[in-house]
């Protein structure tokens, strides 16, 4: 698998967690190293410079959001994400008053945290977000409309909440339109070969999103069930799903 030029600096408690992601990562060659405490970030960063932190907020001793604070007030400007198991959203006002880069929602996969690192190093290079299939990244079908770019999903003009499960499974689903995508690839897109996330985990993941997005989930039409393989993301507007903007 082709390298990214992209060495991201995990600071997190959660040994699972750093084994999952360091699997994930390194499996799509992307240099990975981790931090068990936000105790020592700094010196850790006087002697290795990743492009990006990725340090969770709830951490005995040093917790993250004390962690980002003494990096900015040290004048540190490397791009960071925030993992969060809290709901409240002053906990992320708090983060991005601090200068977080970005916000990610535990429970998350680690496809979700990949993408959103890539917008971060995008927007702090100053790049643009890239096409989609040389679109730019919105996806019709039915009432529904998915801006990449935006990383939201809007049933005619309201947005819908979507947590980062729900919107990496439907981001694979709908840029692989009328394709019939197995369990085990679905879980190998999301998770990478080596999660310990089962089929049956992945048919709740499905039944999930189903309730967004189908007028009946029991008669599912936008994510139809393959008997015996998996499923296929069937737009309802009889396209591909993509559009060009307007």
């Amino acid at each position: 698998m082709e390298s990214e030029t992209i060495q991201v600096l995990l600071v997190d408690d959660d040994a699972g967690l750093r084994d999952l992601l360091r699997k994930f990562f390194q499996q799509r060659g992307i240099e990975f190293s981790v931090l068990h405490n936000a105790t020592n970030i700094a010196n850790r960063l006087a002697l290795e410079r990743p492009s990006i932190v990725v340090l969770d907020v709830m951490m005995p001793g040093v917790d993250g959001l004390t962690a980002l604070r003494q990096l900015r007030d040290a004048g540190d400007t490397i791009p960071v994400i925030m993992l969060t198991s809290l709901a409240e959203d002053m906990d992320r006002v708090v983060g991005l008053e601090f200068g977080a880069d970005d916000y990610l929602g535990k429970p998350f996969t680690p496809l979700e945290l990949l993408a959103r690192i890539r917008a971060v190093l995008r927007r702090h290079s100053g790049q643009p977000a890239p096409a989609v299939n040389g679109r730019q990244g919105i996806y019709r079908f039915g009432r529904f409309r998915l801006d990449v770019a935006a990383r939201a999903l809007f049933c005619d003009d309201k947005r819908i909440k979507l947590t980062g499960t729900n919107y990496a499974l439907l981001e694979v689903l709908v840029t692989h339109p009328m394709e019939t995508l197995s369990r085990a690839k679905l879980l190998d897109m999301l998770y990478g070969p080596d999660a310990d996330i089962t089929e049956r985990g992945m048919d709740l993941a499905v039944w999930r999103l189903r309730r967004l997005l189908e007028e009946d989930p029991s008669q599912p039409c936008v994510i139809q069930t393959v008997r015996g393989v998996g499923y296929m993301f069937a737009p309802s507007d009889g396209g591909d799903g993509n559009e060009e903007p307007v």
